[in-house]
């Protein structure tokens, strides 16, 4: 089922059991494709069976001056029977600048090449996000988060996936329960927390706020600030450039710790060991358990806090 548009500045998708896609690109007629299906484990139905079915649910496409509401809902507020229902997915395409409040309780959700602010949430789909510039603002409570090539203020939180992130700038913030993330070429102030997967992240500008309760952190091509914490899992970080403060946390294993040699910082490194092949340039004291002092005459500090082995290198 298709139906063409017009004029369209704001999107509102609502589905209880179906994925949702909003596209846009500049001057392409805007359109609203849905697609039905059975969702007893037989998506394929006949059209009888599908009109049968649709006369248990409130179907509806309108435009209302700009705005574009499209909805699929069960008529049935109590005991539904679910071998007897349908999923229905709308996908939506507009111009790019366009405005998006979307909600799904059973699908995942795809947007790509729009310009605005943009809020969704699924109750059990992923997230999938490209080529968006505005406010971004995704949730979704049991599938994973893919976000590409956007900006400027991103907050996209799931409670049992992993997020990816790449290529995209701005305001980053980050959030799973129960995932791995993995970070790749950002620039911004960028915050991105996980409480039970690793941490992998490289070629990161600006400032990276992250953490972990279960996992391991890996991260290189580091030029920012960094504030970074692990209370079960190793460490290894790598700066091509260090930002205005280094702070490292790690409680359960070893610290693996790549400075640039020539680069002026102050260092404050503990450890149950700490293991150095710092030479010249360094004025302060290396000790057993520590180090402490500034490295090519001083610059940002560089604080380690590590229950276990340590081991500082310049590069």
């Amino acid at each position: 089922m298709t139906k063409p548009l017009s004029g369209i500045k704001q999107v509102f998708v609502k589905t209880s059991g179906g994925s949702i896609s909003v596209s846009g690109a500049s001057g392409q007629a805007s359109r609203v494709e849905v697609y039905i299906s059975g969702n007893n484990g037989n998506g394929q139905l006949s059209k009888d069976e599908i009109k049968k079915r649709l006369e248990n649910y409130d179907l509806d496409v309108a435009v209302n001056g700009s705005e574009l509401h499209a909805t699929a809902k069960s008529k049935n507020s109590g005991f539904f029977n679910w071998k007897n229902s349908l999923n229905i997915s709308f996908k939506v395409f507009v111009s790019k600048e366009v405005a998006t409040s979307l909600n799904t309780s059973g699908g995942s959700i795809h947007l790509d090449n729009l310009n605005g602010k943009q809020e969704f949430e699924t109750s059990g789909g992923s997230l999938h996000v490209d080529q968006l510039t505005g406010v971004i603002h995704g949730r979704t409570s049991g599938g994973s988060i893919n976000v590409s090539n956007s900006g400027q203020d991103i907050d996209l939180q799931t409670s049992g996936g992993s997020i990816t992130a790449a290529n995209c700038q701005g305001h980053i913030k980050l959030g799973t329960s129960g995932g791995s993330l993995r970070l790749e070429g950002l620039k911004g102030t960028i915050n991105a927390t996980t409480s039970g997967g690793s941490i992998h992240g490289n070629d990161i500008n600006g400032e990276l706020v992250t953490g972990t309760s279960g996992g391991s952190i890996n991260l290189s091509k580091l030029s920012c600030a960094l504030a970074a914490s692990t209370s079960g899992g190793s460490f290894h970080v790598q700066f091509d450039n260090v930002g205005k403060y280094v702070k490292i946390d790690a409680n359960g294993g070893g610290a693996n710790l790549d400075l640039p040699a020539k680069q002026g910082v102050d260092l404050d490194i503990r450890g149950d060991r700490v293991n150095t092949n710092i030479a010249d340039n360094f004025n302060g004291s290396k000790e057993k358990e520590k180090v402490q002092g500034k490295l090519n005459g001083g610059g940002p500090l560089v604080e380690v806090r590590v229950n276990g082995r340590v081991t500082l290198n310049l590069n």
